[in-house]
């Protein structure tokens, strides 16, 4: 019988209560493995705590360099904030920025740096390490995250790669493209990469149907699914992601029976064989 390495990550752990909430208990009570936590989000301290009362889940580090709240004071990182201080949603002049004015990637350099470094600060074993909004699939974000994670530990990196699924658009194209150019960086690097990821062209729905489904057709190799649980619909996941099933995501991650051919798996578990 094959064996399929497993992994199940909640992004956005430290977002609010409610995803803490349901991070902990579908790490206890469920099939969650692992959870990517944002340093500097409202409820981080609390994912901390809860990540030290929960030994069996691995956390590693959810990079935010758009649509949030960074690590640093706006002063120190005015070319890279808005008027209220926090990270702008368009990726594109994002893009643009990150690649062409000099002051802004050291700015954005100094706000990764401090990312790391207050993850390290928890105390909490490095896991991981990815994007908000996979980010780091701009190469200058994916470089960066790398040169300097490595300083502080970090050993694997998700690579956002989906398996192809009917019509190959040009979107396709060009993420399988930058999805290429993170593997070679991360590969360069030493890193872990997981072979493919699942939950990128369903974000937000991981319903239990939906997950039954992939499940039945994962591909060999390290497959990676993740997902955008909460335990209730508070204010700020209502604000920010209004379309989400946040709680169809959880009863995925409590109800799912897995096949005995499946053995779950965190990315330092596969970093120490």
């Amino acid at each position: 019988m094959r064996r399929i390495r497993l992994i199940t990550t909640a992004d956005d752990f430290g977002l609010s209560v409610g995803v803490n909430e349901a991070v902990q208990q579908a790490a206890t009570q469920g099939i969650l493995t692992s959870a990517s936590l944002m340093v500097a989000g409202p409820e981080a301290a609390d994912a901390v705590a809860r990540a030290r009362d929960t030994p069996g889940l691995a956390v590693g580090l959810h990079v935010v360099v758009i649509e949030g709240t960074p690590v640093l004071p706006p002063e120190q990182i005015p070319d890279l904030v808005d008027e209220h201080g926090q990270f702008p949603s368009g990726q594109l002049s994002l893009g643009l920025n990150y690649c062409f004015l000099p002051k802004v990637r050291r700015q954005l350099a100094t706000e990764i740096r401090a990312q790391f470094a207050a993850f390290c600060a928890t105390g909490l074993t490095l896991d991981h390490a990815n994007a908000h909004k996979h980010m780091h699939l701009h190469p200058v974000v994916g470089r960066m995250m790398i040169d300097i994670g490595r300083a502080f530990g970090l050993r694997a990196i998700r690579i956002p790669a989906e398996p192809r699924s009917g019509a190959d658009t040009l979107g396709a194209k060009a993420l399988r493209s930058w999805c290429a150019v993170l593997r070679r960086q991360a590969r360069r690097a030493g890193l872990l990469t997981n072979d493919h990821v699942f939950g990128l062209r369903d974000t937000g729905h991981m319903t239990p149907k939906r997950v039954n489904t992939l499940l039945r057709h994962l591909p060999p190799g390290l497959t990676e699914l993740y997902f955008h649980p909460a335990s209730h619909r508070d204010t700020t996941i209502a604000t920010l992601m209004p379309n989400y099933e946040h709680i169809a995501e959880l009863e995925s991650l409590l109800g799912t029976v897995l096949a005995q051919d499946i053995v779950l798996t965190t990315y330092s578990k596969q970093v120490a064989k």
